[in-house]
């Protein structure tokens, strides 16, 4: 009986990841499909280039409680089974990246994948619900960031990352309830996310990755390509 409690736990994980806020914010907000916009995900980032930032937080807020509140449930109804406060995060972010309600299909009308994010935000989630005060470090780290290399694929990364070191210290120093199921959570998120975001991968490597124009970095390159092109007028001149 209990086994079937956990994996309605892990099931119900899922239900609540494929949750896509996204497209039903920037939908109520502009009335535009957010998987026809820049990169078809359904998260905080692109939610904020379809509809503007208070979409994009509102997005972003929406995912972070996903991950959360699977673990909050998960150890709430199974307070004992230290697999399930694992596993229901983890089938959170599967349920945001490959979501249920977004099938796909091709021309022919034959069922291609599921479509979903990136992970990130469901990640920090999960993290907050295993240890709430990992969200006063993680998130931090991420913003520092986003806005200094302004890469959202290396800041989604850098979430799960994170979690592991904030998890393992935990674990190292002897933390009350801080187990190897918490680092291990981090390690599988991770590779997730990584697994999600392959395409970016490919593009931080061959250098043509989209940079943040809010950050630093963008803002760097702006100049310099602003700097370029006065020199080449310059020259043409």
């Amino acid at each position: 009986m209990q086994l079937l409690i956990d994996g309605g736990l892990v099931l119900l994980g899922y239900l609540l990841g494929s949750i896509p806020f996204g497209l039903l914010i920037v939908r109520l907000k502009t009335g535009k499909d957010i998987r026809t916009v820049e990169s078809g995900r359904t998260g905080g980032t692109n939610a904020m280039r379809a509809a503007g930032i208070g979409a994009g937080l509102a997005t972003a807020l929406c995912d972070v409680l996903k991950g959360a509140v699977a673990v909050w449930i998960a150890r709430w109804v199974s307070p004992a089974s230290d697999w399930v406060h694992l596993c229901a995060p983890i089938a959170a972010i599967l349920g945001h990246n490959y979501s249920l309600f977004l099938p796909d299909y091709d021309a022919q009308g034959r069922f291609v994948r599921l479509r979903g994010g990136a992970g990130g935000a469901p990640a920090l989630g999960g993290a907050m619900g295993l240890w709430t005060p990992a969200v006063l470090i993680i998130l931090p780290v991420g913003a520092l960031v986003f806005f200094t290399l302004g890469y959202a694929s290396v800041t989604t990364m850098s979430v799960a990352l994170s979690a592991i070191l904030v998890f393992g210290v935990r674990v190292l120093s002897g933390a009350p309830g801080a187990t190897w199921f918490d680092v291990g959570y981090g390690v599988i998120a991770e590779l997730l996310l990584m697994w999600a975001l392959l395409p970016n991968i490919r593009k931080l490597f061959n250098g043509t990755e989209r940079v943040v124009g809010i950050s630093l970095h963008g803002r760097i390159r702006t100049r310099k390509e602003k700097e370029d092109a006065a020199e080449a007028f310059e020259e043409v001149d």
